[in-house]
């Protein structure tokens, strides 16, 4: 067995003992880095380890599930699915990060570099007509940013967002309540395969796992983990995209909410949370500026007036990238001296703040 498997086995074991889960996960990662030290580590080591519980050093001194693992990974294999260690590739990066990630995914599709520029789009399984146009207006301008739109491939805005930013061209990651060969709803078995084919879709549950009501506000940090933000676009006061809102939170995310009609039950729950200090969406462009200086300090790019124009951009932007390191820029200056029109200037300075070569100053003022 390789060591990629040996790892991916120790992973989906320390999955299943009793009194460990998530957080506990974490810790003993954090403490050992390698999950497949937990295994032959002493009772004395492990009863060290600060907020592990009793009940699961005595799970992992006892564990004797390995058969069982074993069949788990040769199903998964079978049925065309990847099981991603903690520690893998394409497990996404952000994810990591979470108080309580899983210590393995199971995958169907491809997980790439530029999906970790996610951001999520959820809301109502009964949307209106408002809310799905909403969504799909945001997820084809997050796509077209280059930006992948992650949902969780219910009924309602989650499938709006994903089909939408497929037929922009652009990627879409599916996260699901279910075992990860489990489509539902059943309707969406063609979205399903379309992702598989231009994204991912992710699950923490088990290959067959039945899509139970108590997996899905589990399933929601995931939603929120893998995401820079998060946009709710129609909620009730108890809506499950509430939950997504709030874990987005607890792991530092930008939250956003659509605003609806007024007294519409749909909207009680985005007017809540703009209330509680979410920011208002009106367009993609409030998303985008919004989390683009994130991005940017990611990049770590380094500042430099002189440098060659970058790599990849189109003839309208490189000549605005001309235009500003000549000097700070206003974004009035740039438009009446390209000639180009308010919207189409407001759309490339984006961009070039995405890939981190423009920098926005105040003022709407932007420079190399």
């Amino acid at each position: 067995m390789s060591a990629s498997e040996e790892t991916s086995l120790a992973c989906l074991a320390l999955g299943r003992v009793r009194g460990l889960g998530c957080a506990g996960f974490k810790k003993l990662i954090d403490h050992f880095g390698d999950p497949r030290r937990v295994f032959t580590a002493p009772e004395k080591e492990l009863a060290e380890i600060p907020g592990l519980d009793r009940q699961a050093i005595d799970g992992i001194l006892s564990f004797a599930g390995w058969n069982e693992v074993r069949e788990e990974m040769q199903r998964a294999l079978d049925l065309g699915a990847a099981i991603l260690p903690f520690d893998a590739p394409g497990y996404p990066a952000r994810l990591r990060s979470i108080d309580d990630p899983p210590p393995c995914l199971y995958l169907k599709g491809e997980f790439q570099t530029i999906d970790e520029n996610a951001v999520a789009i959820v809301g109502s399984r009964s949307a209106s007509e408002y809310g799905l146009k909403v969504t799909r207006d945001l997820s084809r301008g997050l796509a077209t940013f280059g930006f992948t739109v992650v949902s969780g491939m219910a009924r309602g805005i989650d499938g709006e967002a994903h089909a939408a930013a497929l037929q922009a061209g652009g990627r879409t990651a599916a996260v699901l309540g279910s075992g990860v060969d489990v489509v539902y709803p059943p309707e969406h078995e063609g979205l399903y395969a379309d992702i598989c084919r231009s994204g991912a879709v992710f699950s923490e549950l088990a290959m067959g796992r039945a899509p139970f009501s108590y997996n899905f506000p589990s399933r929601n940090r995931l939603i929120s983990g893998i995401a820079v933000g998060v946009v709710v676009v129609e909620a009730t006061e108890r809506s499950g995209s509430l939950i997504t809102a709030r874990l987005a939170l607890e792991q530092g995310r930008e939250v956003f909410a659509v605003p609806g009609a007024a007294g519409s039950s749909r909207s009680r729950g985005t007017h809540q949370l703009i209330r509680q200090g979410a920011k208002l969406v009106e367009t993609v462009q409030d998303v985008v500026e919004e989390i683009a200086p994130q991005l940017r300090s990611r990049a770590a790019v380094p500042e430099n007036s002189q440098a060659s124009i970058p790599p990849g951009l189109s003839e309208d932007a490189a000549r605005l990238w001309e235009m500003i390191r000549e000097g700070p820029a206003q974004i009035d200056e740039l438009i009446s001296a390209s000639s180009l029109s308010p919207a189409k200037v407001t759309e490339l300075l984006l961009d070039l703040e995405i890939r981190g070569v423009v920098k926005q100053l105040p003022g709407k003022r932007f420079k190399v």
